[in-house]
This record gives C-alpha cells, structure tokens and sequence, in this order.
C-alpha cells in the first residue's frame, strides 16, 4: 500500500501550523508550526558539528517534552538513540559503545552518569536547553566547544535512512540492536492512527516512558500522524494521574495493564474527574491484558479498551482489536494491524486458522534485521517473515490469539528482561558459583524476577547483599525480588539449566 508520508519529517508535516502538537501539563502547547522550526533549527545546529544522516545520537532526558521532541527533531536529521535514564554507569558505558554514538544529548542540569562515560570514551555531549516560556519541548542545543565541521550527509533525512535504533534484550546476554527506517516507523505510525481513526480534535496522554517504542511510536509519532496532539507527563505516576487527566482531559491514552489496573485502584476517589472525562478510547499493549482489567476499565471510562500487540522489532504495532462497531475479544489482540501476520510451524511452513505456532510477520514496518548480527537475523528470519518469538493462533475470523512465549525473556511489566544479563553480574560477585534467573507470575506485573543462587564452597552472602549488588550495576526494574539459596539448580535432561518452568519447580508457583 502506499503511505502519505516515509519520513519524520514529512510526519511532523501533516498538522495544520497553528494547532496544538506537543503539549504538558501546566504548560503551553508547542503547535505544528513550532515542531516544524525546531526540527529544522536541530539538524542546522547538528550538521554544523558534523553530524547528518546516519550519525547516532543518543538521548539521555528525563520523560517530558523535551524528550518527546528531540527525539523527533534527531530523527528528522540523523538517528536517534534514546536511552533509560535510569541506567547505570556500566550500562551507558555498553550501550554508547555498542551504538558507536557520535554524540550524546542531555538536558542542562539534569545529572547523569552517562555524561562521565561519554567523556571517557570521547562521545560528544550536546546541551539541550529548554526555551523558557515558549510551547512544551521548545529547545535550542548548545553543542559546547565542539569545532565546526561538515557531516557526510546532511539536510533532512530521507525514507531508506535509519531514523531510531533501540536494543531489545533476548535470550543470549548481549541486547540486540533494531534499526528502524524512516519508512518502518512512519508506516507504523500510520497503522496506528488508522486504527484508532485519530484527527486534528484527539489529544493523548502520554504516560509512558518515551524511551520505549510504545511510547515513541503509538503515544507521540501516531498522534503526529493524524495531525493531533500529545500532552506529555514526567512519567506515569497513579497518584498524580487523575490530576493530569482532569486537566489534559485527553480523548484517549495508552498504557501497560500495570498501570491500567493502578489506575482502577484509584478511579473511586476520583469519580467527579472521570465524569467530566472525554475519553473515546483506552488502549493497551506491550503485555497482556487481563480480561477482568478490560472489563473494569469499560465500565469506569464508559469508552472502548482496545488492546494491541507489538514489539520493537515491528516499530511497535503489529495486530490490534478494531475500534467499535467491529468486535473485540478480550484475550484476543485483534486482527492484523500493519504488517500480515501468519503462525508458522518449526519447519517453516505457514499453519492454518486454529493451529498454534509461532507467530510471523512481514511488512513495511517490520526492521530489515539486526544490526552486525547475522547468527541472531538467520534465527529471526524464514521465507522473508519476522519469527516474533511468540506462540499464538488465528482463528477463523483473523483474531490473533497468544498463548505462550517461546522465548525466556521476563516479562516485568512491559518491560522486557534478559535472564543471563543478570546472571552475568551475579556471577561477577565472589560468594556465587552458578545462578539461574527466571521468571515467576506476579499479580499486577505479570511477572518478576527472581534467581536461584549456588554458593562457592566456603562462602556466605545473604539475599539483601546480594540484591543491592546487582542494583549498583543494572536499572532497578532488572533487579532480581526474590533470590533463592540452593545447593543444587534442577538440570534438564541435557544438564542445561532450565528457566521456563522453574519457578513451578521451586515451590514458587501453584
């Protein structure tokens, strides 16, 4: 099919000059017309120090709009690369390595070890100053004493150039790196807005952290996309929601089943806010979302729960149940949304309606493959389809229907852990000898991370030592809530370790 835009900044184009693009509560909105002339004014000052299109620039900015928009105004010139902030210094240190950064952006007065570790490794740091007073995310960048020089390629980036690159944790300890075109995120920001038929008039509030694809691409791009707005908060926070919602008052918002259900639980202290609510939509993705959740969340809002399915590797979204009169099924994640979807047998054949497999994809805006991984690209490929990793089945009307993950990685809230990269700093700690990270269910995250631990001969450590080990060197998210001492991990046949399943056979599961 063909697409009315391929580029970021073709997307940034389509809202009409005046109206409200990028918004934040208790701030003035930054219209299309200023989005526009602070891209353009970003890749002048960024080709001015040599950096264009294909240079990678990473972003290290706490959620907001600032964030929001650099990453937009990066994009439309070169590539972004945003990070979590919450990283550690061991982390940003793999991570600007790993993308080879040619620059790294941080907020003036915002302190982050990752400005030590671009130092060290000759990165530049670039500035970004918020303009005072002007539209939410209205900056200029101050690129220091940087010297002049002319990039490769500069000007606007075109739809064959990478305009974000993220890593995505697997099964192996090394994250993979995802590039993603102009033209991948640009059709699946087109998806998105075709799906819940945005307009000039819809207004998304965005709670999720922005350094995620799910935020990127369904909160921020698809609402660009449809020529309407996005009102970006610091990050979501269940005591302040209802806070920003009477005032936002958005018509949609989209969200991982956490902090849905931690919404719900403060939804009856704030009745008079939901009543003059305007919502049209709620939308769910990046886990699975509970039917009884979808169901107290209709009745709240008095608005249609839409749940997607996406990942990374698809610029985000891959199927999503229709907006009304069409059904939607809770449990199910709809019909194919962007790319086709298809259930795949382990030989590589193409199963029919009913028949679980693995779940394939292929589309426009599906990544062309890993980056400098050819091992992991010839795993995740067959016949030009993308093996999502995931098992599910079609049924008979096109429903998409997952029923289980093929692959190891813990699925903590959304936000997708790999087990050996915690086990590799376990390891690193001189009282353990072998470790085993895996998941066990949680009621509110899905899942948590746990480990089992073997001690070395001779040596003590306890559970809480262990754990604030682990929280110097990795995001608090990937650290391990329950460590179990054993003397002996139960082996599989093979005498390989054996995640799935594990919590069941440790007694922590039913």
């Amino acid at each position: 099919m063909s697409y009315p835009f391929e580029t970021i900044a073709e997307l940034i184009a389509q809202g009409r000059a005046g109206d409200a693009a990028i918004g934040a509560p208790g701030r003035p909105a930054l219209t299309y017309g200023g989005l526009q002339a602070l891209a353009k004014r970003t890749i002048e000052s960024l080709n001015r120090v040599g950096i264009g299109r294909g240079d990678r620039v990473a972003i290290v900015l706490p959620n907001g709009p600032e964030m929001a928009t650099a990453f937009i105004a990066v994009a439309a010139g070169a590539t972004s690369a945003p990070l979590n902030p919450a990283y550690r210094a061991d982390e940003f240190d793999f991570y600007l390595g790993d993308l080879h950064a040619k620059a790294l952006l941080v907020q003036r007065g915002f302190d982050s070890p990752a400005r030590a570790v671009a130092a060290r490794r000759g990165v530049a740091v670039i500035e970004l100053v918020a303009t005072e007073g002007a539209g939410a995310g209205d900056f200029t960048l101050d690129t220091g004493t940087l010297a002049p020089a002319r990039p490769d390629r500069g000007g606007l980036a075109a739809a064959e150039d990478v305009a974000l690159v993220l890593h995505t944790s697997g099964t192996t300890s090394r994250p993979k790196i995802v590039p993603l075109r102009q033209r991948n995120i640009a059709a699946s920001a087109h998806h998105i807005r075709e799906t819940l038929a945005l307009v000039h008039t819809d207004v998304c509030l965005n709670i999720m952290p922005l350094f995620h694809i799910h935020g990127l691409i369904a909160a921020v791009l698809a609402s660009l996309a449809g020529g309407a707005s996005v009102s970006c908060t610091p990050g979501f926070n269940a005591l302040r929601f209802f806070g920003w919602f009477d005032e936002v008052r958005p018509s949609w918002y989209t969200a991982v089943p956490t902090m849905h259900q931690a919404i719900l639980a403060r939804a009856e202290r704030n009745k008079d806010e939901v009543a003059r609510s305007r919502l049209r939509l709620v939308r769910s993705s990046s886990a699975s979302l509970p039917p009884q959740v979808m169901e107290a969340l209709e009745a709240t809002f008095g608005a249609p729960v839409i749940e997607s399915y996406g990942m990374t590797e698809a610029s985000h979204q891959m199927a999503s149940n229709p907006l009304p009169p069409r059904k939607r099924f809770p449990g199910s994640v709809g019909v194919a949304a962007g790319p086709e979807i298809a259930i795949m047998a382990d030989d590589g054949t193409l199963l029919p309606s009913g028949d679980p497999g693995e779940i394939v994809i292929r589309g426009p805006n599906v990544t062309d493959g890993y980056e400098a991984n050819p091992e992991a690209n010839a795993k995740g490929f067959t016949n030009g389809w993308f093996r999502t990793g995931d098992q599910g089945y079609l049924d008979e009307d096109g429903y998409l229907r997952l029923t289980g993950r093929l692959k190891e990685l813990i699925n903590r809230g959304g936000e997708k852990i790999s087990p050996i990269e915690v086990d590799t700093i376990l390891m690193d700690h001189p009282a353990v000898a072998q470790v085993a990270t895996f998941a066990v269910k949680h009621d509110k995250l899905g899942e948590e991370v746990a480990a089992a631990v073997v001690l070395r001969d001779g040596m003590n450590v306890d559970e809480r030592s262990l754990r604030d080990f682990v929280a110097e060197r990795l995001a608090d998210f990937k650290v391990p809530r329950k460590i179990l001492f054993m003397a002996e991990i139960p082996k599989g046949p093979t005498g390989k370790l054996q995640r799935i399943g594990l919590a069941k056979q440790l007694g922590l599961e039913a």
